[in-house]
This record gives structure tokens, sequence and C-alpha cells, in this order.
């Protein structure tokens, strides 16, 4: 086993299942940019050099109580306490080229994504004005649509067992978002994010384990007038190989936003969120014809903790179509003439 499982590494997911509500909670909606999860199992392995195509369905449901604060649509002064009840259906479609030329002794490669899919948000919200007046109502909104475009450029190594990985991502937006629409799967703004990770593999026992972690820088959503601020995350993943192409295990997350929205829009103030998640997961190394061979991995998580953000979980289900790894030369006897 080697790094040529394929796993769309891409941040990319990121914004599939990030639905843009109005500025709540810690982040622009309470969904950052950078989706927690989105890296697993083999993520810093590298990769047999060519063309890989990539495809992720993600299901994410969010819900958040009546406690929750809000900002006023439209960026008003008052605050709202809402009941919140998302969720996105996502296709990530995806393709990476794997260089075979080393740089920096390591294994470069490069993604490009987008997705559409299906985005349904809806509130119950009481507003209540700089005055102490209050209006009730609730709001509702469903759309079909696109995804921001999606670019990620890693850089591997390989020793052995210990494999090591940077990464830089981000998004281009797609035009795609309505600052007057609740429903969005795009974000109104560009983000950067940048990280390293490590991923042990043994072959021998089986044993793998990954671990990602970055940092989010997000720009002004001129829209809303609203920054997000910068986030902190990581991911992690352990699996056993209970034969040479299947691998059984566990996967998780850690997210904290580190400074404070900021902008015009964030009436109100800083409002740092956190989540921690862990869930299940299984794949399968599927080989095929012509040199190529197929990965499917399934994975689920459930938000164990949260603070200002809404409580979610997700399901993942990702297939890659990738180069496989040459069959090693068969050694011929030597033969003495005497």
């Amino acid at each position: 086993m080697t790094g040529h499982f394929r796993k769309a590494t891409l941040a990319t997911a990121l914004a599939m299942a990030g639905f843009g509500t109005q500025p709540a909670l810690a982040d622009a909606g309470g969904v950052s940019f950078w989706l927690p999860g989105l890296m697993g199992s083999l993520a810093a392995t590298p990769a047999v050099p060519g063309w890989a195509y990539s495809t992720i369905y993600i299901h994410l449901q969010d819900n958040a109580g009546k406690g929750q604060s809000f900002i006023t649509p439209g960026g008003g002064t008052g605050a709202v306490t809402a009941g919140l009840n998302a969720h996105a259906d996502v296709l990530v479609q995806g393709l990476t080229y794997t260089s075979p030329l080393s740089v920096f002794g390591g294994q470069a490669a490069f993604t490009v994504l987008a997705a559409p899919g299906n985005i349904g948000v809806g509130i119950d919200a009481t507003l209540t004005g700089p005055r102490g007046n209050t209006i009730s109502g609730s709001a509702s909104d469903n759309r079909t649509t696109m995804t921001d475009v999606f670019y990620q450029g890693t850089l591997k190594w390989n020793q052995g067992v210990h494999n090591e990985m940077v990464y830089i991502t981000g998004n281009i937006p797609s035009g795609t978002y309505d600052s007057s629409r609740l429903a969005n799967l795009s974000f109104g703004f560009p983000a950067v994010d940048a990280g390293a990770g490590y991923t042990y593999l043994d072959p021998k026992s089986g044993h793998e384990f990954s671990v990602v972690s970055g940092l989010t820088y997000n720009f002004m959503n001129g829209a809303l007038q609203y920054q997000n601020g910068i986030d902190f995350h990581v991911d992690w993943a352990a699996s056993q190989f209970i034969t040479k192409t299947i691998h059984v295990g566990l996967a998780g997350y850690y997210f904290q936003q580190l400074t404070d929205d900021s902008g015009p829009g964030a009436k109100l103030g800083g409002f740092r969120g956190m989540s921690v998640g862990i869930g299940p997961q299984i794949g399968f190394i599927i080989p095929m014809n012509n040199g190529y061979q197929g990965y499917l991995n399934l994975r689920g998580y459930k938000d164990l903790e949260v603070e200002n953000r809404p409580k979610s979980w997700t399901g993942w289900v990702t297939f890659s179509l990738s180069p496989a790894a040459p069959e090693p030369a068969v050694t011929k006897p030597i033969v003495r003439k005497y």
C-alpha cells in the first residue's frame, strides 16, 4: 500500500456545504470556508503521477436552537433570536494533476473543482430592536445553484512509513452569491487556507494515521460588510487495513476561530466559533483496467460540542479514479554458465 490511494483532499467540500444565510453565529452564516472533516485518511501520502478524477457527495444538516443570535438582515442594529434548520446536498467534481518532476525533493500536485448542489434554509426569528421593540416571524429559502471554484496545491514527501505534506487552497467567487437570499452555496468573498499534514502508513501491519492542520484567512464580504475572523482547524483519521484493499476506522476534527469577526456588518461583535466532531469511516481500493484504480470512502461526522455555530452532522461519499502504482518488476534468476 502506497500513497497512490487518492482522496479528494481539496478544500472543496468546504463550501459545498457552506450555506450563507445572513451573517450569523461565528463566521458568516455560522459556516466557515473550511468545512471540518475535509481531510481524512491517507491525506499526506504521495500519489502516482498523472491525471486523476474525484467526485464527492456531501450531505450536511445544521440546526441551531432558538437561543442563538443572528445579525439583522441588511445590517440593522438589532439582534435576532432564532431557530435555524438548514441542509445542503452537493456533488463535487474535481481534476488533479500530479507532476512526475521532483519539487524541493517532493511531489507536487494541483487540483481544481466545483460543485452543483441544493440548499434549504429555514428560520423562526424574533427581532429585538435598539429600543427593545420586538417583531416575530419566519422565513425560508431553497435553491439549486453552484459553489465557488476551488483550487488546491500540495507538496508531499515520503520516507518509508512516514509521509509529510504542505498545502495551500482557496476559492474564486463564482458569481452565484446573492446577498438577498438566505440560501447560498457560494461565499461572496475570497478566502485562502494553508497548512501541513502527516500520514503514518505501515503496509506490513496495516496501521494508518493522518492529521492535517491549517489556518484560514477570509477577505471582506462587500455585500454584507462582514469579515470572518482567522480560523484554525485540525482534521484527523485513524484506520486499520483488514485486507490489502479495505480499511476501517474513525475520523474527527477540531475547529476554532482565533480572531473576531469584524466590519460594519458584524453587529454581534467577535462571536468566535468552535466545534468538535467524530465519526466512523470505511474505505475500499478498487483495482481497475488500463493502469488505473478506484478508491471509495464513506464516512460521517457528528458534532460533540459547538460554540457560536449550528450543531451539525455530515455524510461523505468519495470516489476517485487515479493511476495505479506499477507492478514491481519480476527479477529473473541468474543463470551461470561455466
